[in-house]
């Protein structure tokens, strides 16, 4: 058999090994740029098994991992955004919104749900940024204040996820009130004495920085996780300068004091646990009367 030959039938066994490899078995981390199956990132917590790095996973991804059993209740899963000011960019708002949820299979940008945390109980919103970027339009304001109110019905604490590129322009003034509702509606809380927890994930940015990501009792972050107003790049252009090393992220911030803790997302339900337990032991959590 000629060089040719066997050269062209290696290339066919060759393509056809990789084609009966389905789609999703590897993952290459975004980082160090190595290789690992999704079934190991997956029981990694979706962290990257050789250099540690925070991939981005959504709500339904964020609850399983927090939720005794991965048992919740999912909250107001019925609110969807409207194009009410009839926006348009690239594309009409009304058909970009119909096509990301086709796409996504959400409703919006934020998710919320309750459950128990190693048996205490935990309200949770969270965002997911695969919804056009995790932009605040009026819905992830509204969730987020319907799950306050659940919060201050319950006696639960609250935790807000953070994974957003800030207010969602296509709702103009709309998108920029929900910065001062859900600030608003967070001081309900702290009049009640029911604990809000922030965790800041990869990245936080623009209005949700600005408002009830940064207003937490505690402020939590993933490691690695872009926090900040404007990008590192728009904050270069703007003053000129050379920004310091790991400007931003939640590392830096924790040693300018503006973030509480760096959590692994490995320790994430075990802090959440910690955390519920000192509060319920000073006396800051009921025992909820309404949960389902």
């Amino acid at each position: 058999m000629s060089w040719f030959k066997r050269l062209k039938e290696g290339v066919s066994t060759a393509t056809k090994s990789k084609k009966d490899v389905p789609e999703g078995i590897w993952y290459q981390c975004k980082k160090c740029k190595e290789t690992s199956t999704t079934k190991e990132l997956r029981e990694n917590n979706y962290i990257c098994p050789k250099c540690d790095y925070h991939t981005a996973i959504g709500s339904r991804e964020y609850f399983e991992i927090l939720f005794d059993n991965q048992e919740y209740t999912r909250l107001n899963d019925d609110l969807i955004s409207k194009d009410f000011l009839q926006f348009t960019d690239l594309k009409p708002y009304a058909k970009r919104l119909d096509e990301t949820r086709a796409k996504t299979g959400l409703n919006d940008a934020l998710a919320s749900a309750e459950g128990l945390v190693n048996g205490r109980p935990l309200v949770v919103a969270c965002m997911d940024f695969r919804f056009i970027g995790g932009s605040m339009g009026s819905v992830v304001g509204e969730k987020i204040s319907l799950a306050i109110d659940r919060a201050l019905e319950t006696g639960a604490p609250l935790l807000v996820i953070s994974k957003s590129g800030g207010a969602r322009m296509m709702e103009s003034a709309f998108s920029l009130m929900q910065m001062a509702k859900t600030s608003a509606k967070l001081t309900l809380l702290a009049k009640a004495g029911i604990p809000y927890f922030s965790l800041m994930t990869d990245p936080t940015t623009g209005g949700v920085t600005a408002s009830f990501a940064m207003l937490g009792d505690l402020n939590l972050a993933e490691p690695g996780a872009l926090i900040g107003f404007a990008g590192p790049r728009v904050i270069r252009e703007t003053i000129k300068r050379d920004l310091p090393e790991g400007f931003q992220t939640a590392e830096f911030l924790l040693d300018s004091g503006f973030v509480d803790l760096v959590v692994n997302r490995k320790d994430l339900k075990e802090t959440f646990s910690d955390l519920l337990a000192f509060f319920s032991a000073s006396g800051r959590i009921k025992t909820p009367s309404k949960m389902a």
